[in-house]
């Protein structure tokens, strides 16, 4: 794990926290680490131009300023890892049924600079990959962080093979929203009751209009009523049984899914790691009653 920034408003404290509260949980899981992503197909999302300041550590500070901390080596080899990750989730899925990469879901960067804490747009430049590789024809981007996709719905726009659905609080970041293949704008302080509604009213449609054959899933856990830059109002039950729905509507279709981490913030940052992992062992709990997909 690259070393924290030494400036910036990020805290990276979360993300071997998660690792810790999984480890400790008992679950059973198989960690893997991934290779860093090659800059060809961050290339492909991405302006080289890009690219090429974040592999050579000399971003300009008005990018920086508007990521939220340095692009160090470390940080810089960090992204490239943690896209990475997402990639080796998903072709891990393709195996398993779901698999969870324990960071990333970069969902702010676009395509000449990062934002909002992202440097590179691991969904988009997997999504783009997997249709690349052809191993996936047509890719659902599930986004329930608290904020749009805005860097995911730009980057991918005007697709045909890829749909972005985002979930989130229509008063949050970003100011100025994307527009996604569909965006549901939630009202400030929505409980559980009613985000599961909002949930199981559009995610089934979606899949079945746009019948994809792969899913991946923002799963930010920044809808908690806790957060400290969430608007809306969701319980741990909340968020453990909109991850379970989630997972359920791509595994009952026989869809694999893979999982990135998103937002999640708090001045106890084990609290917040707490809900990360929780969310992710629910997902595999509700992987479990479903057989692997075929490959």
């Amino acid at each position: 794990m690259a070393p924290q920034p030494t400036r910036g408003t990020f805290k990276f404290d979360k993300y071997f926290l998660v690792m810790e509260e999984l480890r400790a949980s008992g679950f059973p899981m198989t960690e893997h680490a991934p290779d860093p992503m090659p800059r060809e197909w961050l290339e492909a999302v991405h302006c080289p131009t890009y690219v090429d300041q974040v592999c050579t550590s000399t971003v300009p500070p008005e990018k920086e300023r508007r990521i939220g901390f340095p692009v160090t080596p470390q940080i810089a080899s960090r992204v490239r890892h943690t896209n990475g990750g997402t990639w080796l989730a998903a072709h891990l899925a393709i195996r398993h049924g779901y698999a969870a990469n324990s960071a990333a879901g970069s969902h702010h960067a676009l395509h000449d600079t990062g934002a909002g804490y992202c440097v590179f747009n691991d969904l988009a430049v997997c999504a783009n990959r997997l249709v690349a590789e052809g191993v996936a024809r047509r890719v659902l981007i599930v986004d329930c962080d608290v904020h749009q996709g805005d860097g995911t719905a730009s980057l991918t726009a005007g697709r045909e093979d890829i749909f972005t659905l985002s979930l989130h609080a229509e008063k949050n970041f970003p100011v100025r929203k994307a527009r996604s293949s569909l965006d549901v704008a939630l009202p400030d302080a929505l409980g559980d009751d009613g985000y599961l509604e909002a949930l199981a009213h559009h995610l089934p449609a979606a899949i079945e209009r746009f019948a994809p054959d792969f899913v991946l899933y923002q799963a930010g856990v920044d809808p908690h009523e806790n957060d400290k830059l969430g608007r809306l109002a969701l319980t741990d039950e909340g968020l453990q049984a909109r991850d379970s729905y989630v997972v359920a509507q791509a595994r009952e279709r026989g869809l694999p899914i893979a999982s990135a981490l998103g937002g999640g913030y708090g001045a106890d940052q084990r609290e917040v790691a707490a809900r990360h992992a929780r969310s992710m062992i629910a997902m595999a709990r509700q992987n479990a009653l479903y057989a692997p997909p075929c490959v």
